[in-house]
């Protein structure tokens, strides 16, 4: 069974409703990111970044998968699917994708400040006064910046064992993630979807000019014809 590796970006979601990471002047929902997603904002304004978090996690209960969630997990029907997303939501699985690797983390879990492995499902709100079993504060589950991304090495292993490569909704601008597509084997056929690609097409690169709702089953549709 051929293993199909899927990258998937903010435009993944972006259909379902979920904002992407950033605007053009690069504040996030208003925000500086450095304000909302770095230790040293939770540090200096712990109410802000948890309640900032608070909106995102509610958003996301209100939203739905979108019809290229649902066309990735049919593909489990036929091959080997792994899904290495830079997203925190919970799409994916939600649309019934059964091998989900999240890259920076989940917005539905929260973790201990104490202990990065003391990790616990969350869907309320998360507010000071709320901790772990040893009393210290819980946090998003969420990779800063400025922090290891922890996840890293499984996704280069997941990467290297790829017979296709899909990359989906995002500019592969981000590093680590960004280095991901360098390490699936030399000649593996490779989609690339996005709406406003800043790369052409190649010997073994396809660049669908599509949002992820389109784009998705129109590669699924040459996939099959390898």
């Amino acid at each position: 069974m051929k293993h199909i590796v899927v990258l998937t970006g903010a435009g993944m979601s972006a259909e379902s409703g979920l904002k992407t990471f950033r605007d053009a002047n690069g504040l996030w929902e208003g925000h500086d990111v450095m304000e909302v997603a770095s230790p040293e904002g939770f540090a200096k304004n712990p109410e802000l970044v948890l309640e900032f978090y608070n909106q995102r996690r509610r958003q996301l209960l209100e939203v739905e998968p979108n019809a290229a969630h649902y066309d990735l997990a049919k593909l489990e029907n036929e091959y080997s699917v792994s899904i290495v997303t830079q997203n925190v939501d919970d799409l994916h699985e939600r649309a019934g994708s059964s091998n989900v690797l999240h890259l920076h983390g989940e917005l539905l879990k929260a973790r201990s400040t104490y202990n990065e492995t003391d990790i616990a499902n969350w869907k309320t709100d998360l507010v000071l006064g709320d901790v772990c079993q040893k009393g210290y504060q819980m946090r998003p589950n969420i990779v800063w910046f400025g922090e290891a991304v922890p996840m890293i090495e499984k996704a280069i292993e997941v990467c290297a064992t790829a017979d296709i490569l899909m990359i989906i909704g995002t500019s592969m601008q981000v590093y680590p993630a960004a280095s991901l597509m360098y390490y699936v084997p030399n000649g593996t056929p490779t989609y690339f979807i996005d709406p406003k690609p800043a790369i052409g097409s190649t010997k073994n690169l396809t660049v669908i000019a599509q949002p992820a709702t389109v784009g998705v089953g129109y590669a699924i549709e040459q996939i099959k014809l390898i």
